[in-house]
């Protein structure tokens, strides 16, 4: 063999030794300090109240929305007093609210109907006492579907909100 060749493999060799180490994040053999939970994603325990994992599972990130409408549900008020608490005993973190459609309308509809969710859902937050130097906007209307499909099923779940957590004190 030629020097390239055994450079490439020797190459290949380290970096799937590299992948096949199981204390890759200092977890230790029987578990971290987070009862062996390894957070591969960047969220944090889902069991933790204080991650954004908890905070998207179990306060709820989105909200959902009727047909051309930015008014806010009584459910997704609730969700929404939900984050108004988390958000007041975790002032690390800043938002982002997106606004979202679904796939029925024009483009420039659509952007202009996220935007209107986003802005009620930031409304709501601050009245709710967040200060609104922690929240910025965003409209995508129907640009970044959670599913595409022609069924109501599927527009449902694509017309909402969500609340993106980011660290610091504005987003």
């Amino acid at each position: 063999m030629t020097l390239m060749p055994k450079a490439i493999l020797l190459i290949a060799a380290l970096g799937l030794t590299a992948c096949n180490n199981p204390d890759r994040f200092g977890a230790g053999a029987n578990g971290g300090a987070n009862g062996g939970f390894v957070d591969t994603n960047g969220l944090g325990d889902p069991n933790d109240p204080r991650s954004i994992a908890y905070f998207n599972q179990t306060v709820g990130d989105r909200v959902l929305f009727a047909v051309d409408q930015s008014t806010l549900s009584a459910e997704g008020r609730t969700i929404l007093q939900g984050q108004a608490q988390w958000l007041a005993t975790n002032s690390q973190f800043a938002i982002i609210i997106e606004g979202h459609a679904d796939e029925q309308g024009t483009r420039e509809y659509n952007l202009a109907l996220g935007a209107r969710r986003a802005a009620a859902v930031q409304q709501f937050l601050a009245s709710q006492g967040v200060d609104g130097d922690r929240m910025k906007t965003i409209s995508y209307g129907k640009e970044r579907p959670l599913e595409v499909c022609s069924e109501e099923a599927c527009y449902s779940r694509n017309r909402r909100a969500v609340t993106v957590l980011s660290m610091g004190s504005g987003a």
